[in-house]
């Protein structure tokens, strides 16, 4: 919301109670998806337990869905086509182009395999030429290790704490921390950590990211860009051009 009033894109915060139904939520998307006047709808995850997430993302007209959840924008990544991409991820892929760091015939291990954030960023990596290794909080880490330490980009999105450790990585490796983690701290003060031992890899890493303040900030950025994108399409085809 911040963001968007930085920007100058109008933006509205619907909140719903927790005992919303899955009908009364279908039927506002539905609002929201003729309404006119709105180009992009983003779906606060996770939904209560009594609500299909997947029948909720499904049900954002795919010319709207900024997050890029809905199937037929997830199908159109997959072939490499025009879409709405994740913003998590699309914020990886504009790091690592304004850093001026190469991905074409790099290697690249993502540790996270989530549908929003592991997985998209995995095929715009794949789609650069990149050589890309999927990994996940469940590969033994003796083979995470192995791995990690020939990668000249990490990526790293599991919530795991320190799960990428100094020893796993390759001296000017470029390393992008996309977990978030609360922890209390041994003084009882909370903490937002990421996936990496930051003090840790920082000596050896050629780049690294810090949590928080590092890709945060441009999932959010590219969650305006997406908006604009929606707009600029939707204005495009009610002027029929």
């Amino acid at each position: 919301m911040i963001a968007a009033k930085k920007v100058g894109i109008k933006s509205q915060t619907i909140r719903m109670p927790a005992s919303t139904s899955e009908d009364e939520l279908l039927k506002k998307i539905d609002e929201l998806n003729n309404d006119k006047t709105v180009d992009g709808i983003l779906i606060q995850l996770p939904v209560p337990e009594h609500i299909s997430e997947r029948k909720v993302c499904q049900a954002v007209d795919p010319r709207k869905d900024v997050d890029g959840f809905h199937l037929t924008n997830i199908g159109k990544l997959t072939c490499n086509l025009d879409t709405f991409v994740p913003c998590t991820a699309l914020g990886v892929i504009e790091l690592l182009k304004r850093s001026h760091i190469k991905t074409f015939g790099k290697n690249v291990v993502v540790c996270g395999r989530s549908k929003n954030v592991g997985l998209p960023i995995s095929l715009l990596l794949h789609a650069d030429e990149a050589t890309v290794i999927l990994c996940h909080r469940n590969t033994p880490p003796e083979e995470l290790t192995f791995f990690a330490k020939r990668a000249d980009i990490i990526i790293s999105a599991t919530g795991v704490v320190n799960l990428i450790k100094p020893e796993m990585v390759k001296p000017g490796a470029c390393i992008i921390d996309v977990g978030i983690t609360r922890i209390t701290t041994p003084e009882g003060k909370s903490k937002i950590v990421g996936d990496v031992d930051f003090e840790g890899c920082k000596p050896i890493a050629g780049h690294i990211t810090p949590v928080p303040g590092g890709v945060g900030p441009m999932t959010v950025a590219m969650l305006m860009v997406n908006t604009l994108t929606a707009a600029k399409k939707l204005a495009e085809e009610q002027n029929g051009s």
